[in-house]
């Protein structure tokens, strides 16, 4: 999609040649000093009950007079928050979901529109108007194509707020083709394939390893899941080097499992085509790269994808197999449906060569972050409070919200093995958490956190499809760094000093 911003008053919008109008209307418009077409629309739907208060409820108009636009939707922002707005405009895009609107008109000129109700608008009309096409060939592509947001003046803040978004489109976009692509179209190969296809954006390298290299690295955990799968394993190593040269990245590691049968612990078949979506964690790495091509910030980050089937055949690993990790840990795998925590502790311990400023695994790593917290929000554990903070925060930036889950060693009692130096499981209570605490065991003194996204890479029932959560929540993480380096003094000796002090 083609997004444009501009400064555009109530009285040019009338005058905007598009297919459609949406004109975002905030609870507190009186039309007190306004003139015009739009603000005589408004005022007048307003004063005969036509228009209603309440976020996203609206009023549609077939050639208005004085109006360019055949079709002019008067659309409820409420107080014109982030959260307002991305809900109306949800819905709006939704209504005027018709082959004829090829270029539409978003009008956030009868309020001051904040630069993340600007990005909220970005983002929730390309969510609205998205199609998946790449193996369905029946299916109606998009057929909004351009986008002209017009606000009251284009200030610098707002201009960032809109290249945010767009960036975050072509991210969040990104991360859902290939979740929710089948995952005979979905293999590791081809994975890294899309990540070599971004290795070609400036500042970014790609480099993919396989089989022989994984095992050369001794990454045993990883190699156990993938034995049971015709398709071959492959390590993505992704680099975007937008900052100084030598500052410490941060490492994102993205579980990249692209179908889960359980292995031998097998899944019952009822929606079992769901696990597709195992490697939503892989998917949203991807996309965050995608939004950093785009945006180019000034911060290093590499992206790390193992990435395999989990299959069950003659050469599966089995139940009460004992392996050993890149770490040198050795793991009784008690249950081969708990493989993502086996795929990712070799990549966490991998991740500590680059000496990152933070670690961020993110995975649909257990069903029981979904008992926890449901379809809202991600869970978020960490072993430091500044980065559980600044990645919260992100969150609630973005409205790609986590919530903090715990970390006591107490929950850790249930991995004790008497057979390895730890089990991969540690029974049903505090799923997410044991597992959590598993994967801690391989970030020694990284400044690490943990993302489980089970419960939001991905919706089931009639809206089935993949979300591209939480590519947001990690390009605004990534944002703040830069903003943060941009504060710390100049001198390499005052930043590496702040680092220290600050893990982060």
């Amino acid at each position: 999609m083609d997004f444009e911003l501009k400064s555009l008053s109530p009285q040019q919008a009338t005058r905007m040649v598009c297919d459609a109008l949406l004109v975002l209307v905030p609870d507190a418009f009186a039309g007190k000093g306004e003139r015009g077409a739009l603000a005589d629309l408004v005022t007048g739907a307003i004063k005969h009950g036509d228009l209603e208060s309440g976020v996203a409820k609206m009023l549609a108009c077939y050639r208005p007079t004085g109006f360019a636009a055949p079709r002019v939707l008067l659309l409820r922002v409420g107080d014109g928050s982030a959260t307002s707005v991305r809900k109306a405009v949800l819905a709006g895009v939704a209504s005027l979901k018709l082959p004829g609107v090829k270029k539409l008109g978003l009008v956030l000129s009868l309020f001051d529109a904040a630069p993340d109700a600007v990005r909220a608008a970005v983002q929730a009309c390309a969510d609205g108007s998205y199609v998946y096409t790449a193996t369905k060939p029946s299916a109606k592509a998009r057929a909004l194509r351009q986008v002209i947001l017009g606000v009251a003046q284009v200030s610098g803040a707002v201009r960032a707020g809109f290249e945010a978004g767009r960036a975050l489109v072509a991210g969040v976009e990104f991360a859902k083709e290939w979740a929710n692509r089948p995952a005979n179209h979905a293999t590791p190969s081809m994975l890294a394939d899309a990540a070599r296809k971004l290795g070609r954006q400036p500042n970014i390298k790609t480099e993919v390893l396989g089989p022989k290299q994984v095992e050369a690295l001794g990454m045993g955990a990883f190699m156990a899941v993938a034995r049971g799968s015709a398709e071959p394993l492959r390590f993505i190593v992704m680099q975007y080097s937008g900052g100084a040269k030598g500052a410490a990245p941060v490492v994102l590691v993205g579980k990249g499992i692209t179908f889960d049968t359980g292995g031998i612990s097998l899944k019952p078949a009822p929606e079992m085509d769901e696990m597709k979506f195992d490697m939503g964690g892989a998917a949203s790495v991807l996309g965050t790269f995608a939004a950093l091509a785009g945006l180019q910030p000034a911060i290093n980050v590499v992206g790390l994808i193992p990435s395999c089937e989990n299959m069950p055949d003659g050469m599966a690993v089995k139940p009460g197999d004992v392996v050993t990790s890149m770490s040198g840990q050795t793991i009784e795998i008690l249950n081969t449906d708990a493989e993502g925590r086996l795929i990712l502790c070799d990549a966490l311990t991998y991740a500590a060569r680059f000496k990152p400023r933070s670690v961020i695994d993110i995975a649909t790593l257990t069903g029981a972050c979904v008992i926890a917290l449901g379809g809202v929000r991600s869970g978020l554990f960490s072993t430091r409070d500044d980065l559980a903070q600044a990645l919260f925060q992100a969150g609630e930036t973005v409205l790609d919200q986590c919530w903090r889950m715990p970390l006591d060693d107490e929950y850790a009692e249930g991995l004790k093995s008497n057979f390895a130096d730890m089990g991969n499981v540690a029974g049903r209570a505090g799923g997410a958490i044991t597992a959590a605490k598993f994967l801690q065991k391989f970030t020694a003194e990284l400044p690490w956190a943990h993302l489980d996204i089970a419960g939001t890479a991905w919706k089931s029932g009639a809206a089935k499809g993949a979300t591209g959560r939480p590519v947001s929540l990690l390009l605004q993480y990534l944002l703040d760094e830069a903003a943060t380096d941009k504060t710390r003094p100049a001198t390499r000796a005052s930043a590496k000093k702040s680092r220290k002090t600050t893990g982060g």
